[in-house]
């Protein structure tokens, strides 16, 4: 790994550094000890750190892991969007130049279930479990009307007028949800959540959703690994305002239903709903049913 350090365009990490692939540095920070090692795969506009919360919790009984895909967070910037197949090659060399054992329990959020869903698909072998975080899956249009299906959501993402707009609110929001992690960490990434880089890199991650669906509808589905996919049924504000409550219906009721399909794809699979979160706070709220979900595949795995 190369030391916590960073060109005057770029950011510097509060914790964790960097471990080159390629010429590039990739930002990682791993904690504790022992296996499987469980991998948190970001949403988009997310990075790892902002799963540092339940890291700091798994990490009590295994290895955990955060990282940030080339081209986003503190990683050295590449164009966006990337394939799966991109993503999911470069976390393995991540994982092999970290001395990370695997297989691993992939733990993928929002759009992290795309990359999860590739990893799978080209290493299964390195696949212990996966825990499902209201993760996007590549049947998704098959279940959402049509107001939601990928598409669409490219098409409603904010830009980047609305989202300077928004600056304000996301910096407050941003400090809310980490209120609990230590000073350091919470300080620097709230500054970075509205650095015009991040929001940028935000933007270009929610585009090519339907190109990253249609590339893994060529390959197979889940290896037969122990599967947790906690479904969330909250209704976000913004929501509220883009959508009828017929709608918000429709899209809750394909969202379980994909999620009921994908566990039951697996032989160990289990579907968790929760209604008193939504999708970007889950790991805020509800850390305990995250974490419990990690424990309890790792303990499937051991069977």
């Amino acid at each position: 790994m190369t030391e916590n350090s960073t060109s005057p365009t770029r950011l510097a990490p509060p914790v964790g550094g960097f471990q080159e692939i390629h010429g590039r540095r990739v930002f990682v920070h791993r904690s504790g000890s022992g296996g499987p090692a469980v991998v948190f795969l970001p949403g988009a506009g997310a990075v790892g750190l902002d799963y540092f919360g339940v890291q700091q919790m798994v990490s009590r009984f295994t290895t955990a892991v955060v990282y940030d895909r080339g081209g986003t967070g503190y990683s050295d910037t590449l164009p966006l969007p990337r394939t799966a197949a991109e993503v999911a090659t470069e976390l393995r060399e991540l994982l092999r130049a970290q001395d990370v054992t695997g297989p691993y329990v992939l733990v993928p959020h929002s759009l992290g279930g795309f990359y999860a869903h590739r990893f799978a698909q080209l290493y299964p072998r390195d696949v212990a479990g996966l825990v499902w975080l209201d993760a996007f899956h590549r049947d998704w249009d098959d279940f959402m009307p049509p107001a939601a299906r990928l598409a669409a959501v490219e098409r409603m993402a904010p830009g980047r007028e609305q989202l300077e707009q928004m600056r304000p609110e996301v910096r407050g929001m941003t400090a809310e949800l980490l209120a609990d992690y230590p000073q350091d960490v919470r300080q620097a990434l709230v500054e970075a959540k509205v650095s015009d880089t991040w929001t940028d890199v935000g933007i270009a991650e929610r585009t090519g959703l339907a190109a990253l669906a249609t590339e893994l509808r060529a390959g197979p589905g889940l290896p037969d690994v122990p599967v947790v996919a906690l479904t969330v049924v909250g209704t976000e504000p913004a929501q509220q305002v883009l959508a009828s409550e017929q709608e918000l219906r429709a899209m809750h009721d394909g969202h379980t239903r994909m999620d009921a399909a994908l566990v039951r794809t697996v032989s160990h699979g289990e579907q968790r709903v929760l209604s008193d979160t939504v999708h970007h706070r889950l790991c805020f709220d509800r850390p305990d049913a995250v974490v419990q979900a990690v424990r309890d595949v790792i303990g499937r795995t051991a069977r």
